[in-house]
């Protein structure tokens, strides 16, 4: 058995990749599905789409590479985080469309909790903040609004899940319901510290205990796929949120390394080793990864190894809205171009605050503001001020955690589909003040958990020769003198202010988290 099939389940499309030995991609099959937006600040999935699209590349990827699901040694599975589906145990069909990680129809539920003083507590065992981004918020809505929901859900009929869950289920027949340590993290109902979910959070948001999957480590073989799916049995051995899936396959093992994913978001996460570390600086503390190993006295364990993340709830997303919304560009590759045209913004300032701020702001109700135009501005300075956006946001992020962590940054490692945008590259360069390193392979979110299940099938015997795989494709060194990125990012930080301060009139005078 020489390949591992990683199946990554994005937020806009489904493939299927199958790797070597070597770490190297021998193919990918790819299919996008329906986003819906039933009303203002809510986004759906549809479960049953997701899966039959998971499906389908998985099948198309081993019929078009002439690959037998006998050489396949294991299967990781990566997968667009906090998006929450509830299903029927019996029959398995979701009893509603999939709540999306981007929707924000929980924020006031979220705004009385802490009006409530529960904030606290949450941000002590979970590490994360309330907000509408996570799971346990849209589990609760679903419980509440979905008719008979919540009799049905203490009485054992019903599973929640996130997409690594829901997947799984469907791959096994419904014989297996896990969730990875990664995954759960980002429910608000896992404690971090001990690794299970939590009577108090769970009585805090009024969730059945029965509903929820059982916590499993990201790399151990948790059950097999139904002969049916694949032609043959095949061991599911790794699962990892998508955004910790990127961070170790880009071999950010140890402590202080930090990754950038450059998606429909953007999600930082930096490596802080087997210690969670509080933020100061309204970051998350999350899980990265949890992994069955083997002490010097031979005794086995699960050990975690935890991570700082800011996320970036706007990124690929901009230039989405710039093409579709708009109709600036005919593609999102041709924005390169159209920013190169123009050596600046000249002053034009996007805060796409389109689904709200996220870190370090957690602003769940800013909407995004465009701001500095002339009679001169034309769509090319538009185009730069997205890049400009997206690059701000990291810098951001990132000054946050070097604070948090005492760790200082001497380099970022990038992927995702924006990172081959080298204009984009040599601006984050430019303001991190940093190298912006890209590697070769930038598949790294499926090739993380493909790693992850490899190791758990002893197709590689260590971390040690994963990280002796990345390789560098392109070091983008920063050009920019300190005085001009000082002007950008003050007029950038002066744009976030008036942002939230119009749509949120309580917080003037808020304290920028930077």
């Amino acid at each position: 058995m020489t390949y591992i099939l990683a199946l990554d389940q994005g937020t806009t499309s489904s493939r299927a990749l199958l790797f070597d030995r070597h770490g190297t991609v021998r193919g990918v099959a790819q299919r996008e599905f329906p986003q819906h937006f039933p009303q203002p600040g809510w986004v759906e999935h549809d479960a049953s789409e997701i899966w039959q699209s998971q499906l389908a590349v998985a099948r198309e990827v081993l019929a078009k590479f002439s690959v037998a699901a006998t050489e396949i040694a294991a299967i990781g599975i990566t997968n667009q985080r906090e998006t929450t589906v509830v299903w029927d145990r019996a029959s398995g069909v979701p009893i509603a469309p999939a709540i999306v990680w981007q929707d924000r129809r929980t924020a006031s539920a979220c705004s009385q909790l802490k009006a409530n003083g529960a904030e606290a507590v949450f941000r002590k065992k979970t590490g994360l903040l309330l907000d509408p981004y996570f799971s346990g918020t849209k589990l609760a809505w679903l419980l509440d609004h979905v008719p008979g929901a919540r009799v049905r859900a203490e009485r054992g009929e019903l599973a929640f899940g996130t997409i690594d869950s829901w997947l799984i289920w469907n791959l096994t027949d419904g014989a297996v319901h896990v969730t990875d340590a990664s995954n759960a993290s980002r429910t608000l109902l896992l404690n971090i510290h001990t690794g299970a979910w939590d009577d108090e959070l769970l009585t805090l948001l009024n969730i059945p205990p029965d509903i929820l999957p059982r916590v499993c480590a990201s790399s151990e073989i948790v059950g097999e796929t139904a002969a049916h799916c694949l032609g043959n049995a095949v061991p599911i051995a790794g699962i990892a949120g998508d955004q910790q899936a990127a961070t170790f396959g880009q071999a950010c093992l140890q402590p202080g390394m930090a990754k950038n994913t450059y998606g429909t978001g953007c999600f930082m996460l930096m490596n802080t080793g087997t210690t969670p570390v509080d933020s100061a600086h309204r970051l998350l503390t999350t899980i990265a990864w949890q992994r069955r190993v083997t002490s010097t006295n031979s005794q086995a364990g699960n050990e975690i190894t935890y991570a700082l993340e800011g996320s970036v709830f706007m990124a690929g997303a901009i230039v989405q809205w710039l093409r579709d919304g708009l109709g600036v560009i005919a593609s999102a590759a041709e924005i390169e171009a159209l920013a190169a045209s123009v050596p600046s913004s000249e002053g034009v300032v996007l805060v796409p605050a389109f689904a709200g701020l996220g870190a370090p702001w957690w602003a769940a109700d800013a909407r995004a503001t465009l701001s500095g135009m002339t009679r001169g501005t034309t769509r090319a300075h538009l185009a730069r001020a997205v890049l400009d956006a997206i690059t701000c946001q990291t810098v951001d992020v990132l000054q946050a955690m070097e604070k948090d962590s005492r760790v200082p940054l001497t380099e970022l490692r990038v992927d995702g589909g924006a990172a081959n945008n080298d204009l984009l590259m040599q601006l984050q360069a430019d303001l991190l003040g940093v190298p912006v390193v890209r590697p070769k392979v930038t598949e790294t979110t499926a090739l993380g958990v493909a790693y992850l299940a490899g190791l758990a099938v002893a197709m590689w015997p260590n971390t040690e020769e994963l990280a002796a795989h990345w390789q560098l494709d392109r070091r983008f060194e920063p050009q920019m003198s300190a005085s001009q990125r000082g002007e950008i990012l003050s007029r950038w930080h002066e744009a976030v202010r008036h942002t939230i301060e119009w749509n949120e009139p309580s917080s003037r005078n808020a304290k920028l988290y930077i």
